[in-house]
Formats: structure tokens, sequence, C-alpha cells
């Protein structure tokens, strides 16, 4: 049985919780025995987005001895997945963590990469009726180099028809930080963003990345449309 640990990042665990449980359930039914260190916090990705290299370092090193583990690991979240990956080998570059960190980037894999890429699984019986169309988030596309796998996930959801979007690999406008400094723009992108999505007829928005659309779901919700946002986790535990 493949050996599982779970990396919750913050935002799941405090707004998207059911998305986690989601996971697990999706996990289980591939065979996996899945596991989770409650003692988990942050990656520590808006501290060194930020700027804050130090503080990001130390919140990394935690993360390090939180998941000092030959398991695999699995994230609901490209862009912390991404973030792992791609910076913890400058945060500890020359160091006595070097080869943890090597041997942490070889084990972490984004939710729907490790079902396609390793677990090679793609149809879990899921369904769900009604339009989708799938957002490509920038960490899970360009940092991550996840495409197809998700829509190979989507694919298999019975009811589920797939409609692609008006620039899809366009950013959605979050972000992280760039939403907060850069309001007026973030919004702009965004708005854009859901025009291409309710051009296409979708009832559903779906991502690798519940960042996106939590800033997604705040226009949805401003603007009062009639399209919800759901993690590919969440689409893939419907119907059962």
């Amino acid at each position: 049985m493949t050996r599982v640990q779970l990396f919750i990042p913050c935002f799941v665990d405090q707004i998207y919780p059911e998305t986690g449980f989601n996971m697990v359930k999706v996990l289980e039914k591939a065979g996996c025995e899945v596991h989770y260190n409650p003692e988990q916090t942050c990656c520590g990705q808006p501290a060194f987005n930020a700027g804050y290299w130090d503080e990001a370092k130390a919140v990394a090193q935690k993360f390090l001895r939180d998941f000092h583990t030959s398991d695999y690991i699995v994230a609901p979240s490209a862009s912390c997945t991404g973030f792992v990956r791609n910076y913890y080998a400058r945060l500890f570059e020359n160091s006595a963590q070097h080869n943890e960190v090597k041997w942490l980037r070889q084990n972490l894999f984004e939710f729907t990469e490790f079902l396609t890429k390793v677990l090679h699984v793609t149809d879990f019986g899921a369904e769900l009726h009604g339009i989708a169309t799938y957002h490509d988030s920038c960490a899970a596309l360009r940092e991550c180099q996840i495409k197809d796998g998700p829509r190979e996930l989507l694919a298999h959801v019975r009811g589920l028809r797939l409609i692609e979007m008006e620039d899809r690999e366009t950013c959605c406008g979050f972000g992280g930080t760039f939403a907060v400094k850069f309001a007026p723009i973030s919004l702009g992108m965004g708005e854009q963003k859901l025009d291409h999505a309710i051009a296409t007829g979708a009832q559903y928005l779906i991502s690798t990345d519940l960042s996106c659309l939590m800033h997604l779901e705040g226009i949805i919700r401003h603007r009062q449309l009639s399209l919800q946002v759901m993690h590919v986790a969440d689409v893939l535990a419907s119907g059962w």
C-alpha cells in the first residue's frame, strides 16, 4: 500500500477544509494509506514573497522537520508545491539541510500530479452533471508543469462536459500579495477571467489551486454570478 503524508496549506485548512477531506477520500479510494501530521503549519511562501527571507527560512525549517519522511507528500495546491520545489533550494543554499531539501523536492507532489503520474489512476467513479471550464493556475502551469493531468481526471467524471475558455492560461490576478498591493489590477484580471469562463456557458469553474478560486469566488459573489468554483479533489469526490 502506498503511504501518503498530507500537506494541507494554510488557506485550505482555514477556509476550504472540505477539500482536504475530499482529497483523503480520493487517495484512500486509490488504495493509499493516508497520514496527517497535525503539527504542520505553513511552507513559508507568504513571508518569502513579501521579502522576509529569514522568517521564511525559519518556517521552512519547521516544514522540513514536519515532513522528514520517506513517504510521498501530497498537497492540494500547486502554489505551495511549486514554492517548496523551486525556492527551498535557494533558502537552504550551502546549508546542512541541502540533502533534506533535495529529498523533499523529490517526494512532494501536487494532488492531480500524484494521481496521474505516480498512481497512474484517472477514473474514480465520480459523477457531476453540468458544464465546466478549467482554470490553469500560474503555479501549476509554470512552476509545476501541470496541464494535461487535471483534464484527464475531469474527462472521466460522468455527466461533466469540459469546455475550454478563451485565454485559459492567463493569470486570474490573485498572485498572493499582488492582489493586496495592486488591488485594482488584480480585480480587473479576475473579472476578465470570469468573463471568459461565463462565455463557455459553464456552471463550474475548476482548478488545482484554491488560492485562485478564492480570489475568483469573491468576485463571483460580488457580481452575483451563477458560477460555482470547485477544486479538482471536490469534483473527484462527487457522486459517490
